[in-house]
Formats: structure tokens, sequence, C-alpha cells
């Protein structure tokens, strides 16, 4: 019986082993540093909070003393989109503001993420009417919602933990995280005709 050649056998497994994460498998080396990015991610999250209504005192008190959002390494808001990777939607948005929330979102490096805070954000709450926007999704990819008129700090932080251990699982892709709204078809946001 011939025995194999150790260099022929190593080139062998080389090729199976390109050819494998070519097709999209994961290698130990790529999954290990995945984890590590995320889990720096996880913990060192840059908030950008656009706040406009009632939704917004509840908001300030999730990073007041006793409930303390720098526990999970939210703290420090950045008033720049170039600066924030996690997006804060706090309050109704109307479709005059639409526009405005899609920059803002635009400008943000990848990987973002978005959080819908409060009933009005998520779905438009009590204003079922032509100038609220029925929810911020179809404006902008939602990561969590958090209900609530207004949502209490511990579903706040509950929504923040899970948008966490999202982010610990996460995958970013080559081609970036997001599509791109026009990628989404979703429907445009127009003003509404007088």
């Amino acid at each position: 019986m011939p025995v194999p050649d150790r260099q022929a056998v190593a080139k062998q497994h080389t090729k199976r082993a390109l050819e494998f994460l070519r097709q999209g498998g994961d290698s130990f080396l790529t999954t290990t540093v995945d984890t590590v990015f995320n889990w720096g991610r996880k913990y060192s999250m840059f908030l950008y909070p656009f706040v406009t209504a009632c939704c917004g005192m509840e908001f300030m008190s999730v990073a007041g003393p006793r409930y303390d959002i720098d526990r999970f390494g939210c703290a420090l808001p950045r008033f720049s989109p170039r600066q924030a990777d996690l997006l804060m939607v706090v309050g109704t948005i109307t479709h005059r503001q639409a526009p405005i929330l899609k920059k803002v979102y635009d400008q943000m490096a990848e990987p973002k993420w978005v959080v819908a805070f409060g009933a009005c954000t998520c779905s438009g709450g009590p204003y079922n009417n032509y100038a609220v926007v029925q929810g911020i999704d179809t404006i902008i990819p939602v990561d969590i919602y958090i209900p609530g008129c207004p949502p209490r700090p511990e579903a706040v932080l509950d929504g923040i933990m899970k948008l966490q251990a999202r982010v610990q699982e996460e995958r970013v892709p080559a081609d970036g995280r997001h599509k791109e709204m026009s990628e989404l078809e979703l429907p445009v946001v127009e003003k509404p005709v007088a």
C-alpha cells in the first residue's frame, strides 16, 4: 500500500478549507474574532437620542442614578450621528420629521442599531391621523421595540439587554448589516397633500 505524500495531503486539506470558507463556512479563527468584537460592541454602545416628545422624560430617568444606563455601556450620548452606533428614537415622529430621521440614520456608520422607544414610535400610539408616522419601521429598520406610553425604565433596560444579546450573537456580513432603504422597498414617506 503506497504511503500518501504529506505535502499533497496538506495541499488537499488547504484547498478544502479555502473552498469551505469561500462558500460561506466558518473557521475557528473567524468565529473567535467575531465573538471578541461583538463582546466589545455589546458593552460600548454610543447612543444618539432622537427625542421628540413626552417619552423624553422617561428616557432621562433611565440615565439617572436610580436606573443608571451606564451599567450597560450606554452612558455617553453622542449628538453627532457619525459618532453613534445606537439610534434611540424616543417619542412621536411626524411626517415632517421623517426625512430628518432618515438622514440621521443614513449618516450613522455600520454597524448600527435602532431602538423604537414608546408606543408612538412603535405604532403611532394614540395618534391615528395624517400627521403622525404609524411606526418608524416604515422609514428605517428597527432592531428592538420598547412599547409603553411611556415605557417604564425597567422596560428600557430590558430592551437594551435584549439588544446586547442580539449584538453578541450577530455576524456582520461582508456587504454590511443593514440593507439600504432602496433595497427594502418600503413605502416612501411624502408630505401630506393639503
